[in-house]
């Protein structure tokens, strides 16, 4: 019951934090919200899209991109969730958890699962107003895509607490983030085909059909759409699980080693 009570505890926290902090979500929907009502506009007579799976016919722009902005969502919620994790460790409070008699991997787990569940509302208040926007799916792609949304925040999660396992300075975090989140997104098929990239820069191409992002964006994309995406599956579980044992190594005490009587 000790773990059960950890967890629930770790959970209610970053709930409460979430729910206190308004204006994260609100800003959590007007990004996305922003990308499909007034970019999507603009690019939809530059980037015709053609028949490619898991569409059966030919889709507009708007409906191409609602799974890059679900991972957009994602994304940007795993980084904000690390940034509280520098926070903590500056204010003593994370040292708090981690000397809990409880495993430290259950307790960093337990903060990925919390922050990934917080990340999967915002992503579901989000679908609601796409549908209201015009943008409504199949029912079943709804359900089925809550599981596909949840590994892919649970890999962003734990990626974030990789970074602020590095990072010791408040004040250091946002520049390191502009050199994560960024590249991700951009370099990925969140906002264009990958055979679109391919026309531009075969190099550009080769970097956004390895990133781990890209693999996020269809297993969402193919979940949506009440498909199964083996390979993305496969690849984000696999990220997630490297992501999740370097988030546990990063936050393990550092043993110093000394000669007796002299300097450690």
């Amino acid at each position: 019951m000790s773990y059960w009570y950890a967890f629930v505890g770790i959970c209610y926290r970053e709930w409460l934090r979430f729910f206190s902090q308004r204006a994260r979500f609100a800003a959590s929907l007007v990004r996305p919200l922003l990308w499909l009502v007034v970019f999507a506009a603009g690019f939809r007579a530059a980037l015709g899209i053609a028949i490619m799976e898991p569409y059966a016919t030919y889709i507009n722009y708007e409906e191409y991109i609602l799974p890059g902005l679900c991972a957009m969502i994602l994304l940007f919620n795993g980084m904000q969730s690390s940034l509280s994790i520098v926070y903590d460790r500056e204010m003593g409070s994370i040292k708090v958890l981690l000397t809990s008699p409880l495993p430290r991997p259950f307790l960093l787990l337990s903060k990925q699962i919390a922050s990934a569940l917080v990340s999967v509302l915002q992503v579901g208040a989000f679908l609601v107003i796409a549908a209201l926007y015009d943008r409504p799916l199949e029912p079943m792609g709804y359900v089925l895509v809550i599981p596909a949304l949840f590994l892919v925040a649970l890999m962003l999660s734990a990626l974030g607490i990789v970074i602020a396992s590095r990072i010791k300075q408040l004040e250091n975090f946002a520049g390191v983030m502009n050199f994560v989140i960024f590249p991700m997104f951009f370099l990925s098929s969140a906002l264009y085909p990958l055979w679109k990239m391919q026309e531009a820069s075969l190099w550009l191409y080769e970097i956004c059909r390895f990133n781990p992002f890209t693999f996020g964006v269809e297993l969402i994309r193919f979940a949506l759409y009440q498909q199964l995406n083996v390979t993305a599956l496969l690849v984000v579980s696999g990220f997630t699980l490297a992501f999740v044992i370097l988030a546990v190594a990063g936050f393990q005490p550092v043993k110093e080693q000394g000669k007796p009587g002299g300097k450690p």
